[in-house]
């Protein structure tokens, strides 16, 4: 019986890309559709926070994705009068898009990322392909956290809540740095690849 030929590097490589079923002109405007959307809704999310900054909530919504425990949620909670936390509500809403939005956004730029650097650094070019994998990591824990903080706001005291927002804050950001600085490093590299 015959050993089996390796399989291609390049095949096993592409296999990775979450956005490999899209052609590059889907990919294209699929990704300049959600940078316009992601832009539009933090602007929005921006202009809401304005009326959640107080000196318990020195940040506004991450201040209470942060609080941690529920006499930090509660005080922050306290701090907003009913119109703020309208703000905080809605804020909260559309961030359930948002989180849609700007996960396509990174993981898309990841994935283009790792496919311009896998032939010549498939370690690089994994690692991207993971980060744009994690990005939808970071939605799904973002939206979990949205529901634990929508809980907060309609009154739950249960200390169960915060410190799951802080965790999946804590998760979802940091997935989300790396992805953001993924991109620069690709771009370094995808130049290197270019001059030779």
């Amino acid at each position: 019986m015959e050993p089996m030929a390796a399989e291609n590097p390049d095949i096993i490589m592409s296999r990775l890309d979450p956005f490999k079923w899209l052609s590059p002109q889907s990919r294209k405007r699929i990704w300049l559709a959600s940078l316009i959307i992601s832009a539009a809704l933090l602007s929005a999310m921006n202009l809401l926070d304005v009326a959640l900054k107080t000196a318990a909530a020195p940040s506004g919504i991450i201040s209470f994705e942060f609080a941690g425990n529920m006499v930090n949620a509660q005080r922050m909670l306290a701090s907003w009068d009913a119109d703020a936390r309208v703000h905080a509500a809605l804020s909260l809403g559309i961030d359930y898009l948002f989180l849609v939005a700007y996960a396509l956004v990174i993981s898309m730029a990841c994935a283009h990322t790792a496919n311009t650097l896998r032939r010549r650094f498939k370690a690089a070019a994994a690692i991207g392909f993971v980060l744009a994998w994690a990005q939808f990591l970071a939605a799904g824990l973002d939206a979990v956290e949205n529901a634990a903080l929508i809980r907060l706001l309609l009154g739950s005291s249960h200390s169960f809540y915060p410190l799951v927002a802080w965790v999946c804050a804590g998760i979802k950001f940091g997935l989300v740095g790396l992805g953001l600085a993924y991109l620069p490093v690709g771009f370094i590299l995808g130049r290197l690849v270019r001059r030779s």
